[in-house]
């Protein structure tokens, strides 16, 4: 019984990292606020849960020949604004760390605005202890 449950355990941690490296950017672990794990064109995410105490970290990765213009407000105050190179075949990444209380405690929202529709794009956000 016991081999069968570490048996099943092993094929669930194979599989999940398996899923996750064919995409632009990995799970962001418990650190993780909000992972878009890919999406193409123009989007953007709304959350809640940040709190001020902790650095915040936004990153962008994306892919397709192009870029992609990346804003983040928290609490009605714009605290992220930057564009991130998209290389055809490749990922681009970009990342900005805002120190604690720029991200003020409750939601947040972040837009991203792709130069085309074929833009492939992913985000993490995360506030490490």
């Amino acid at each position: 019984m016991i081999a069968l449950l570490a048996a099943g355990a092993m094929a669930a941690v194979g599989v999940t990292p398996a899923a996750a490296a064919g995409g632009l950017l990995p799970h962001p672990g418990p650190d993780g606020l909000v992972w878009v794990e890919e999406t193409v064109g123009d989007g953007g995410v709304a959350s809640g849960g940040v709190w001020d105490g902790l650095p915040t970290v936004l990153t962008v990765a994306c892919e397709g020949d192009g870029t992609v213009h990346v804003t983040m407000d928290s609490q009605g105050y714009q605290v992220a604004d930057f564009t991130v190179d998209c290389p055809a075949g490749t990922a681009g990444m970009d990342s900005v760390t805002m120190d604690p209380g720029v991200v003020r405690t409750g939601s947040f929202s972040i837009g991203v605005d792709a130069s085309n529709d074929t833009i492939r794009w992913a985000l993490t956000v995360t506030q490490p202890e």
